[in-house]
């Protein structure tokens, strides 16, 4: 994808997540929003540095940089949700472009994506970003509603009530 898709998604995901974690619709969801919005869209863009020196959809798209995103704010304590904006990167990366990026890299240059997705000068390429957009929204409700039911449930079942 390109940097407009990038952003597409992290700004839906932002408005999405937003509206997942606080669903009021008042000021405490645009608050959510805003707070999500800016660390997200960054992480989002910051892959595509890579354009600029190494090798793109290789250097700084693997899993190594993203468990350093990841483990960024346990070290300097700020932007914690920068790492939702460098997965949901390479998720549009891997889902959404014929490409695809190299996971292992520098270890395995292979590069794997999965044979769905479109290039990133096509027509479809925003419809694309809407899509795999709203399946990771989806992934998202999952894990706010469902998954706390489900430890629940385990919890009950394993005490027997």
């Amino acid at each position: 994808m390109n940097k407009k898709g990038h952003v597409l998604n992290a700004v839906l995901l932002s408005i999405g997540l937003g509206y997942l974690l606080e669903p009021s619709g008042g000021p405490e969801t645009f608050r959510t929003i805003a707070m999500l919005g800016i660390p997200v869209t960054l992480g989002a863009l910051f892959p595509d540095v890579d354009t600029a020196f190494g090798r793109h959809r290789k250097t700084l798209h693997n899993l190594p940089i993203l468990i350093g995103f990841v483990a960024f704010p346990y070290v300097f304590d700020n932007l914690e949700y920068v790492w939702i904006g460098v997965l949901t990167h390479y998720v549009l990366d891997v889902a959404g472009s014929k490409r695809g990026i190299a996971l292992f890299y520098p270890v395995w240059k292979k590069e794997f994506g999965l044979p769905v997705g479109v290039t990133v000068s096509s027509k479809r390429a925003d419809l694309v970003t809407v899509v795999v957009t709203v399946g990771e929204l989806l992934l998202a409700a999952t894990f706010v509603f469902e998954l706390p039911q489900w430890g629940f449930r385990m919890g009950r079942h394993v005490l027997g009530l």
